[in-house]
């Protein structure tokens, strides 16, 4: 007898059997028949979740988006954190992933994906960006940023580092990505008003072993 589930454990179920098949597999390789295989389903069942293949990969990275902003949230309703301290958690989080998010990430890097790719980065800015203008405000409070537009000034902080900082998209030499992370911590102390220097521990974040 086939053990019934509840919707949201049958989503996630799938989520993660399709997972593990774009990664180990590739996405572009992987069809919605593996799909139904990996997770011994009939195919009005996967169709009742989701429409297509592209849907599937959609919903696994707003997982790991949504994971992040949740992360992120945590850090800041902590009351006994500085803004600084608020960023740097926030930092080391959303660059941190584990083998299972590297390796969805490195399937959003095919050409064939470049669309889908582009919209977890818009969708990434779009959830982080008021979360991070809420810690500029805290730090603004505290003395530390002063900067007239925290929510414009964190959008264009994040977009920059979100593109440009993507070793999938430029695949920078080791020394020309050190070159862009400094110049990155740099920008975030003239763009947030910040005292120079205050933003170093963000260089150390990206490469502990110079620390």
């Amino acid at each position: 007898m086939r053990l019934m589930k509840n919707p949201e454990e049958r989503r996630n179920e799938i989520l993660d059997e399709a997972e593990i098949l774009f990664v180990t597999k590739g996405y572009n390789k992987a069809t919605i028949m593996d799909i139904l295989q990996a997770c011994e389903i009939a195919k009005g069942t996967f169709y009742y979740y989701f429409q297509s293949k592209e849907e599937v990969m959609h919903a696994i990275v707003m997982r790991f988006i949504m994971n992040g902003e949740a992360a992120a949230r945590r850090v800041v309703a902590d009351p006994e954190l500085s803004a600084h301290e608020k960023i740097f958690r926030i930092i080391m989080t959303q660059n941190q992933p584990d083998d299972r998010k590297l390796g969805v990430i490195e399937q959003l890097h095919s050409v064939q994906n470049v669309e889908m790719h582009q919209k977890s980065l818009v969708e990434t800015v779009i959830r982080l960006s008021p979360i991070l203008a809420n810690v500029v405000e805290q730090g603004i409070q505290e003395g530390v940023f002063h900067t007239p537009a925290p929510q414009e000034s964190i959008e264009f902080l994040l977009v920059s580092s979100q593109f440009l900082l993507d070793q999938g998209i430029f695949q920078w030499e080791e020394e020309e990505f050190q070159k862009k992370v400094r110049a990155f911590s740099h920008i975030m102390e003239r763009v947030l008003g910040a005292e120079q220097g205050s933003f170093a521990y963000v260089t150390e974040l990206y490469f502990p072993h110079q620390a």
